[in-house]
């Protein structure tokens, strides 16, 4: 009976670890297809474009503290001179706000030139920044500034989607380990849904003719 017990014991960890392992296994993909390509400001490697993913906006239509970290890392990319332009990618009608108009203006008071900016208000989501990098702009070879719990995923869905990506994490000043823990916690559920939109290669949600508003902003610069 003891012995039936311990088997049975042995039999459910072992279904646990499965299942965990089952799970986890989006997140999994993300890091390993990641790694090598996640770098500090200080140690990036060079691209001509460095793109921002967007997110929440303040009350005030100022980028909140997130937004801000990734254009500021962003602006001492190209002022570093590690990049020249700046792909802004987010959500121009999004709950919080108009991403891309936000993060333009934050720039200027960074003292990056409004030529080396270009927006895309139709990055609804990371996917969809990733694909419309490719598809819409033409970039095969970009860096892409976000926090750290969220650059493998991002990393990994650009280098997927056709864009020789190299991650570079932003700063957080304000951010506390609450928010982050938080944060983590929903990338790690969110690699779920990348992993099945890269196996439908789903299109994104707003298709556009090519814009060469990048390959402008590069030849102006």
């Amino acid at each position: 009976m003891i012995a039936w017990a311990r088997r049975r014991r042995w039999r459910l960890a072992a279904v646990a670890v499965a299942v965990v392992l089952l799970i986890s296994a989006p997140w999994l993909w993300t890091q390993i297809s990641a790694h090598g390509h996640v770098h500090g400001t200080d140690d990036a490697p060079a691209a001509e474009v460095v793109i921002v993913l967007g997110t929440d906006v303040a009350p005030d239509g100022r980028p909140g503290i997130r937004l801000a970290g990734r254009l500021q890392t962003a602006a001492a990319l190209v002022h570093s001179g590690r990049a020249k332009v700046i792909l802004v990618s987010g959500d121009g009608a999004g709950g919080s706000g108009d991403e891309p108009a936000a993060m333009t203006a934050y720039l200027g008071g960074l003292g990056i030139d409004a030529r080396q900016v270009v927006a895309d208000p139709f990055g609804l989501d990371t996917y969809d920044s990733c694909a419309r990098a490719r598809q819409v702009y033409g970039i095969t070879r970009a860096l892409i500034v976000t926090q750290a719990y969220h650059l493998a995923r991002a990393v990994t869905l650009c280098r997927r989607l056709g864009v020789d990506a190299d991650g570079v994490r932003a700063r957080c000043e304000g951010c506390s380990a609450t928010l982050l823990a938080g944060k983590a916690v929903r990338d790690y559920i969110a690699a779920a849904k990348a992993a099945w939109d890269v196996i439908q290669d789903r299109p994104p949600a707003v298709r556009s003719d090519e814009d060469p508003a990048v390959r402008d902003a590069l030849r102006a610069g």
